[in-house]
């Protein structure tokens, strides 16, 4: 939804920079006035680690939902980022204390390689009794060309059992357990390190483990908007990303193709999400006077803010006017989760496929004064226009794992023709 401006420049090019001879940043240890005889220590990471830990306490949308105490997450990681002798140190000890938000919307925004991969990635995984064990797997990923199953279970990954690198990954400053905290540190563990390739060792229902190695696999330079005819008159257009502006010229064109088709299905599948400038102008399509799609809050020193309506306004030559079904799985992520709940309210849209990844915010950036370290957080709630959480939000017609999404998407599609 809502973004921040983003600052220019990224962590790459300051790493850069600062290697060599241990940075501006951390060249010189500052002596701090007001304690006699307090040891010397650098008040640059110093400062910018006490306005992420401010920041986050004043904007972070979704503590009442946590279990993190904050204020023992300062008392724990203020001490690693002020010892930290390079940006890279210092990067990872802010990683650490994201990770203790256990949200996949709230992380760095460029990690050097070799750090962990926040999730999903490529493989959902749960626990189910002592085991973890694979839930999903994205189609044409590394992991599916491998021939990892759903019901698999993981064992280890790159050689280290799956459990140790569930305990080093999981946040320490609980109050108590959560089985959300866990569920996340399980898919950061089964989803390997950046720019590096992974080794899962698994055990199928019947036999016995085995190790696969999982290539990095570039994903292809693909159109952002595809579409073509179904057989019955029905049309099928994939939106891939809500990142790219030329998205919304593309759907134009196809839906400009397919206006005459008896229903329409969007598949929103493999979706990372985008900005609502790219979701909101395919929304207009829709409708005929300007409709609210989602209200939003946002966290204040009071409370949560009074809710504010998002609103769609019509747009086009045409208004598509027959029935739509829109096509999600597990990794339909963020503004790809608020396009089919908004198509649920503006045009009764049927969402059709599994349960998606469960972003439930706008996100903010945040970017250390001093260090020029950047993050994002989740900062505003999203609803529905009934005031139903978007993290809460599932499918109409739930499809197994593994089962064929498209299929029942043209059959949820064909019950609606009939309905209408």
């Amino acid at each position: 939804m809502k973004r921040e401006p983003r600052a220019p420049g990224g962590a790459g090019a300051r790493r850069a920079l600062l290697k060599g001879g241990l940075g501006l940043a951390f060249a010189v240890a500052l002596p701090r006035s007001g304690r006699a005889g307090e040891p010397a220590h650098d008040i640059t990471a110093d400062q910018d680690f006490d306005e992420l830990w401010d920041t986050l306490r004043q904007r972070y949308c979704f503590f009442d939902a946590k279990r993190t105490d904050w204020n023992r997450v300062r008392a724990l990681y203020r001490p690693q980022a002020i010892a930290a002798e390079t940006l890279d140190d210092f990067g990872a000890v802010v990683g650490r204390v994201l990770g203790e938000l256990y949200d996949a919307h709230t992380h760095l925004s460029d990690p050097p390689d070799g750090s962990r991969r926040w999730p999903l990635y490529d493989l959902l995984a749960e626990r189910a009794g002592n085991e973890v064990r694979i839930a999903a797997v994205q189609a044409a990923s590394a992991a599916a060309d491998a021939g990892l199953t759903i019901g698999d279970v993981v064992t280890a990954v790159d050689g280290e059992p799956i459990e140790r690198i569930v305990s080093d990954v999981a946040p320490k400053c609980l109050v108590a357990p959560d089985r959300e905290a866990d569920a996340w540190a399980i898919n950061v563990a089964v989803a390997g390190r950046r720019a590096r390739p992974r080794v899962i060792t698994v055990r199928a229902k019947s036999g016995a483990p085995r190790s696969v190695t999982l290539p990095l696999k570039q994903k292809p330079d693909a159109a952002p908007v595809e579409s073509r005819r179904l057989e019955h008159g029905l049309g099928y257009i994939a939106i891939r990303t809500f990142a790219d502006m030329r998205a919304v010229d593309a759907f134009e064109k196809a839906l400009q193709e397919l206006r005459d088709t008896r229903g329409l299905i969007i598949d929103v599948r493999g979706n990372g999400g985008g900005d609502t400038a790219v979701a909101r102008p395919v929304m207009g399509r829709f409708i005929t006077t300007t409709m609210p799609y989602a209200t939003m809050r946002r966290r204040e020193a009071s409370g949560p803010s009074a809710p504010w309506t998002e609103s769609v306004e019509p747009r086009g030559p045409f208004t598509y006017i027959n029935p739509v079904v829109v096509l999600v799985d597990h990794w339909s992520a963020s503004m790809a989760e608020g396009f089919p709940m908004g198509m649920r309210s503006i045009a009764r849209a049927s969402i059709v496929g599994t349960p998606m990844m469960g972003l439930g915010a706008a996100v903010y950036t945040i970017r250390l004064d001093r260090t020029g370290v950047q993050a994002q957080y989740s900062g505003e709630p999203v609803y529905d226009v009934g005031g139903n959480p978007r993290w809460t939000l599932r499918p109409d017609v739930a499809v197994a794992g593994g089962a064929d999404v498209l299929a029942a998407g043209i059959a949820a599609l064909e019950a609606r023709i009939r309905r209408s």
